[in-house]
């Protein structure tokens, strides 16, 4: 029996039991499409892929509804694959495990796929329901959100009839979103030369353990980013030309603060000493990091030269190039919003580091809730890693979602909630990539709103949803489709 057999509304979460046990992260949706696509046809709702792979669910609208303005029900179906360190997970082959725990759903060692798994579950719980009063629906599931927004940039115009869009991607219930950051990434690429030197013994050293999470969403928590942290740990050695850089990552996912990174150096005088040096630093940071960062862990171990994929480390210039780029390079807010209290208005996320053979990728997600800014931080970025001879790429922009405070369906949608639970919705902007400001360059003409349950720590092995939250947004999402649809 699934965990989530005895919760509340049974029909999102049997859907979202389903969603769990079909492996779908991002660029890997075909499985879950082909499950959503025999669901409408066991219900007879006509259904299509669009060019870019985005599944469109239709459903007619209640018998003397006809006129209703019709309404796009809009969700992504990938979800971010982050695990425990610890994990066995296979995303792509193996079911997410939940579990209920004081209130929320989680999962065993993995994101939880709530974020988008939930709003997908409600949709598809709205198609099944044969009860319910609304005008003509028209379900809008799409592909690569997480990892490039792809599904959104490739949707058709044209495709979709509706007039009103409800997209089911926000995290606190009670906010209605209006408006969110657009984003591009910013790939740094540095040519570096390996040198053969004689060696004396390897270290491994893995940073590991840190909270992670949202790369918008969290980015304002001051949060540690195993990149930055490892190469603060590796510098002084490699400054003094104790050791020599033998291989670096950090990092997994472009739209995750990074929680985990690995370096091997190469060693050239007594390997115990440099281990001994190295921990003195490790304990140093883990002291300085103790009250935003309790669970952080750094291993060193001693090792051999040849678990490098390439046994000849990089030359002290090279490997000081790199480090140095990892450490000046931009991460984190760059501006708060001057309009909107307590909101980021652009930032970036040093994402992910990748050493290679002759060369190094630093890989960047910058975040503006305005074109300009994110162009000055890219600008930023590119003039202080050049000296070190780094290149800047830009790819993937997307824009962002311009609110209009003259919505009628912000309207609608802020007294049916205080209609339904006696205080007004917070109207909120959000620091994060909902697909809404994309999907508005095919549809301009759409009014869109943005809401949803209850979700803590996305894109990290601890998100988790609260299970009443759940119900009332349920709720919330059938009241409003009856309420537009008179």
């Amino acid at each position: 029996m699934s965990a989530l057999s005895e919760l509340t509304p049974a029909p999102l979460w049997h859907y979202f039991a389903q969603i769990c046990a079909i492996p779908h992260p991002s660029r890997h949706e075909a499985a879950l499409i082909a499950h959503l696509e025999a669901f409408a046809d066991a219900h007879g709702l006509s259904h299509q892929r669009d060019r870019a792979g985005n599944l469109i669910i239709r459903k007619a609208a209640a018998p003397g509804l006809e006129q209703a303005p019709g309404i796009v029900l809009q969700s992504h179906l990938d979800m971010v694959p982050q695990k425990a360190d610890h994990s066995p997970h296979n995303f792509v082959a193996d079911p997410i495990q939940c579990r209920v725990v004081d209130g929320w759903v989680c999962a065993t060692d993995t994101t939880l796929g709530a974020d988008n798994g939930v709003g997908v579950a409600a949709i598809i719980a709205v198609l099944a329901d044969p009860t319910l009063r609304h005008g003509s629906l028209e379900a809008l599931l799409t592909v690569n959100e997480e990892a490039g927004m792809d599904g959104a940039k490739g949707l058709e115009p044209g495709i979709l009839s509706g007039s009103l869009l409800l997209n089911l991607d926000s995290e606190q219930e009670g906010e209605l979103y209006v408006g969110c950051a657009g984003g591009i990434d910013a790939t740094a690429t540095l040519t570096l030369e390996r040198q053969p030197q004689p060696l004396t013994g390897a270290i491994q050293l893995t940073l590991s353990g840190l909270h992670g999470g949202h790369s918008g969403l969290d980015i304002h928590l001051g949060r540690g980013n195993a990149n930055r942290l490892l190469a603060e740990l590796l510098q002084p050695a490699l400054v003094a030309g104790d050791a020599a850089l033998l291989a670096f990552e950090g990092g997994s996912l472009r739209n995750a603060i990074p929680r985990r990174a690995e370096a091997l150096l190469g060693t050239r005088g007594d390997p115990q000493a440099q281990i001994a040096a190295l921990q003195r630093r490790a304990d140093t940071l883990q002291q300085q990091w103790a009250a935003a960062e309790p669970r952080l862990q750094i291993q060193i171990q001693s090792t051999s030269p040849s678990a490098s994929p390439s046994a000849t480390p990089l030359s002290r210039d090279a490997a000081t190039r790199l480090l140095d780029a990892i450490l000046s390079c931009p991460n984190g807010v760059y501006r708060m919003d001057p309009a909107l209290a307590g909101v980021v208005e652009t930032s970036t996320n040093l994402a992910r580091v990748v050493l290679g053979e002759s060369e190094a990728e630093i890989q960047c997600l910058v975040r503006s809730a305005r074109e300009a800014a994110r162009d000055e931080l890219c600008a930023a970025i590119r003039t202080t890693l050049a000296p070190l001879g780094a290149t800047l790429a830009l790819d993937g922009a997307y824009p962002g979602w311009t609110p209009n405070p003259a919505s009628p369906l912000l309207a609608a949608m802020d007294a049916l909630h205080r209609q339904a639970f006696g205080t007004p919705a917070e109207i909120k902007v959000i620091h994060a990539g909902l697909e809404c400001g994309i999907l508005a360059a095919a549809y301009p003409h759409w009014d869109m709103i943005s809401f949803g349950p209850t979700i803590r720590y996305p894109h990290s092995p601890s998100e988790k949803v609260e299970i009443a939250s759940v119900q009332r947004f349920w709720d919330y999402l059938r009241a409003a489709l009856e309420r537009l649809a008179r």
